[in-house]
């Protein structure tokens, strides 16, 4: 008898979508991290990506990437993957998944389409950067 995966609430776990300076040109990068506020680490972690939407009535759609992280210390964050400003009108989908345990846990984090714009923007202080924070 196959016995059903139960996944835990997600708790402490966030996706930021961030800007820092970059030293060789005028504009900034933008960077997605994974951040885990909880006071105990985080293991095996997985996060797939994709971009999905709509542009001038057609359907656009990224590749989908996959990042696994086999630890994420306590009160820490790890960078996913640098974002290009041009997918920001579009949904950017980030899928987590992780153990603590034996327990999974799994998270959907959608930054619908223009949330990544300056108005949106706070300083997030675990990154030392202004972003924004989904959890």
């Amino acid at each position: 008898m196959k016995k059903d995966i139960d996944f835990g609430t997600v708790e402490g776990i966030a996706v930021a979508v961030a800007r820092s300076a970059d030293a060789t040109t005028d504009q900034p990068a933008w960077s997605v991290y994974l951040i885990n506020y909880n006071n105990f680490p985080v293991e095996n972690v997985l996060v797939a990506s994709k971009g999905y939407g709509l542009v001038g009535g057609e359907e656009v759609k990224t590749s989908v990437l996959r990042h696994m992280f086999e630890h994420v210390e306590a009160k820490s964050f790890v960078q996913v993957e640098p974002i290009d400003p041009a997918i920001f009108h579009i949904n950017n989908e980030y899928w987590v998944s992780y153990y603590i345990g034996r327990q999974i846990y799994d998270k959907r984090f959608v930054f619908v389409p223009d949330s990544i714009v300056e108005d949106n923007l706070i300083e997030i202080g675990m990154l030392q950067l202004q972003g924004v924070l989904h959890s």
